[in-house]
């Protein structure tokens, strides 16, 4: 038993002892000298006996949850870092940003071509895929009970319990790994920087 418990309940009595004994010294003389011991000592001992008796306080549950922590959200720099990247070793943004409609449709073929064979190096150089779903795309696939609907997006009539059995439509992408190298000193949001050629 603490200490702290034993005052706890040892003070509140110790006032009712003394509350007795003054009102015994206001009699006058008072009563008997058993009866002054009962008034001042019955308070401490049922004081002390409740202290003992009394259940202690249940120690706070913690729960700990079996559901792991989702991971963290990815900053901001890293992304345009790779996006920073499929610029410069494949132009990517030029492209996106370029407006097309000038241009014949074998030109523009020749240029995709080209642009699609050198982000796709720097993607996989610094990325690792995988399909979500095994298959090529217009199979027959079952869903099956339990799937995760932030990796496999059912679309149509989707109705009733899964099992679920639908055309692949696309088989998702997965990263299994991703290393973008830090650019210390190099601000984030410069994606390509501004070229000037002095003559």
């Amino acid at each position: 038993m603490s200490v702290s418990r034993i005052l706890s309940a040892l003070v509140p009595a110790a006032v009712v002892a003394g509350v007795n004994y003054f009102v015994m010294g206001l009699l006058g003389g008072g009563p008997c000298a058993g009866c002054t011991v009962w008034f001042l000592a019955a308070p401490l001992g049922l004081g002390l006996l409740l202290a003992l008796m009394l259940p202690r306080a249940a120690a706070p549950v913690v729960t700990v949850s079996s559901t792991p922590a989702p991971p963290p959200e990815p900053k901001e720099e890293a992304a345009l870092r790779l996006l920073g990247i499929l610029q410069e070793e494949g132009r990517l943004v030029d492209f996106l940003e370029e407006d097309l409609t000038p241009y014949p449709d074998d030109q523009i073929g020749s240029a995709v071509r080209d642009i699609q064979q050198k982000c796709r190096k720097a993607l996989n150089e610094r990325v690792s895929l995988e399909p979500v779903l095994r298959g090529s795309e217009g199979e027959t696939v079952t869903v099956d009970a339990g799937f995760d609907p932030a990796t496999i997006r059912l679309t149509g009539n989707v109705s009733g319990v899964p099992p679920f059995r639908g055309v692949l439509r696309h088989a998702g992408w997965r990263a299994t790994r991703a290393t973008l190298p830090d650019r210390r000193g190099h601000d984030p949001h410069v994606i390509a920087p501004a070229e000037v050629d002095i003559p």
